[in-house]
C-alpha cells in the first residue's frame, strides 16, 4: 500500500503535469529551444510517474468493486473466480507500486556515464596478479554481453599472465549504473598453480570502478599539473622503446599521479592521461559527497569504502559470496565467464529496496 504522503505527492504531480501542458500550449515557447527542450524533458518524466500511478487508482477502485462483489455473492463459484481475479490485481498492483517508487526516485547524475575501470593485484603476490587477470577477463566477457566498448588505457603484466594492474575505458549504455557496484577488494581462495603442496591460498585484487568526468564536472587548471615525458616500457614493441611517447602526470592538489603508455602518440598518451585523471578527480568529490552523507545515513548495499572485502570466490566449492547482501551462488566458473547479471541485479535491488524505505519513511 503507497505511504499517504506518496499519494500527496503523486496528486501534486497531476497538477504539475497540467501545467506544463499549457506551456508546451504556448507558441513563443518554441522561440526558446533550450527553455522548451527542458519542459519537454521534464512533462515526459511527470507524464511516465502520472500514468503508472493512475493505472495503481484504477486497480485499486476494480478491487473495491470485486470484495463488494464477493461479501454480495452466495455463489461459492462464482466467489472463488472473484478471489482470484482479486489476487490477480494485487500482484498487478504490488508490481506497478514498485514501479512508481523507482521513477520517484531521483536518478543519479553519473548514473550514465562511461567509466575507468581499474584492476590491482593486492596481497598474494603472484597468485593474486594471476587472479586480478581473471578478473580483466571476467569483466571483458561481461562488457561484451552488454554491447559495451573496453578499451585498455595501462596495463602491467607479468610473466605468467597475470596482471599487476590495467586500467581501462569502458563505454557505451548506462556502463557506471551496473559497475559501480564492483568497486571493492574481491577475494579468491584457491590451489596455485605455484603451490605443490595443494594447500589452498587466500589473495586479493582491488577494483575501481570511476565514473568518467567531462570538463564541465572537474576544472583541471594547468597551473594544477606537472607533465613528465618517459620512454615506454613493457608491451609496446621497439617504437615505443626509442621515444618519450609515455606521459605522466601529476596533479599537486591532490598528490594525485597517472601515466599513460599504451599509444605510440605522445599526444594520445597524454589525452588519456588526462581522462583518467579527471576521472579519478571527479570519483574524489564523488567520495567527499558520499562520506557527508553517510554521516547522516549509512548504506546497506554501498559504503564507498573500497577498503572492504566485498566478494570472495571460493574455487573448490565452486562458490561466489557477495558479502554487501549475504548473496551465495554456486556457478563460480560461470560469473568469471561474465555471468553477473544475477550478482549486480540483486544489488541494485537490494539499494532499491533501501533508498524505498528511507523515501517512506520521510
Amino acid at each position: 500500500m503507497l505511504d499517504l504522503e506518496i499519494i500527496k505527492n503523486c496528486e501534486q504531480l497531476i497538477e504539475q503535469k497540467k501545467s506544463l501542458e499549457q506551456k508546451l500550449a504556448d507558441p513563443q515557447l518554441i522561440n526558446n529551444p533550450q527553455e522548451y527542450h527542458s519542459i519537454v524533458v521534464e512533462y515526459n518524466r511527470i507524464a511516465n510517474i502520472v500514468s503508472v500511478y493512475q493505472q495503481i487508482v484504477n486497480i485499486h477502485n476494480k478491487i473495491e468493486e470485486l470484495k463488494k462483489e464477493l461479501n454480495s455473492s452466495e455463489d461459492q463459484e462464482y466467489k472463488t473466480l472473484v478471489e482470484e481475479e482479486i489476487s490477480k490485481l494485487n500482484k498487478e498492483n504490488f508490481d506497478l507500486e514498485q514501479k512508481l517508487l523507482t521513477l520517484l526516485l531521483p536518478q543519479e547524475p553519473q548514473e550514465n556515464k562511461n567509466v575507468i575501470l581499474e584492476i590491482r593485484a593486492g596481497t598474494g603476490g603472484e597468485e593474486a596478479a594471476l587472479f586480478a587477470g581473471d578478473l580483466f577477463r571476467m569483466y571483458s566477457k561481461y562488457c561484451a554481453k552488454k554491447g559495451w566498448k573496453i578499451e585498455i588505457l595501462d596495463i602491467n603484466q607479468t610473466g605468467l599472465k597475470g596482471i599487476k594492474e590495467v586500467i581501462c575505458y569502458v563505454s557505451g549504455k548506462d556502463v557506471y549504473k551496473y559497475l559501480q557496484y564492483e568497486s571493492g577488494v574481491h577475494r579468491v581462495q584457491r590451489v596455485p598453480i605455484t603451490e605443490s603442496s595443494g594447500r589452498i591460498h587466500t589473495s586479493a585484487a582491488t577494483v575501481a570502478v570511476l565514473p568518467e568526468a567531462e570538463e564541465i564536472d572537474v576544472e583541471i587548471r594547468p597551473e594544477d599539473i606537472e607533465i613528465e615525458t618517459f620512454r615506454a616500457s613493457g608491451h609496446g614493441g621497439q617504437h615505443l622503446q626509442k621515444t618519450d611517447s609515455a606521459v605522466r602526470i601529476k596533479h599537486k592538489p591532490t598528490g594525485i599521479v597517472v601515466q599513460c603508455q599504451d599509444e605510440r602518440s605522445q599526444i594520445k598518451n597524454r589525452e588519456r592521461a588526462l581522462k583518467i585523471l579527471r576521472a579519478k578527480l571527479y570519483d574524489l568529490k564523488l567520495q567527499q559527497q558520499q562520506q557527508e552523507i553517510a554521516k547522516l545515513r549509512k548504506s546497506q548495499v554501498k559504503s564507498g569504502d573500497r577498503s572492504e572485502k566485498i566478494r570472495t570466490y571460493n574455487f573448490p566449492q565452486n562458490r561466489v559470496t557477495d558479502h554487501r547482501i549475504n548473496l551465495t551462488l554456486y556457478n563460480l566458473q560461470e560469473v568469471l565467464n561474465g555471468e553477473l547479471d544475477e550478482i549486480i541485479n540483486a544489488l541494485i535491488q537490494a539499494e532499491l529496496k533501501e533508498k524505498i524505505a528511507q523515501m517512506v519513511k520521510k
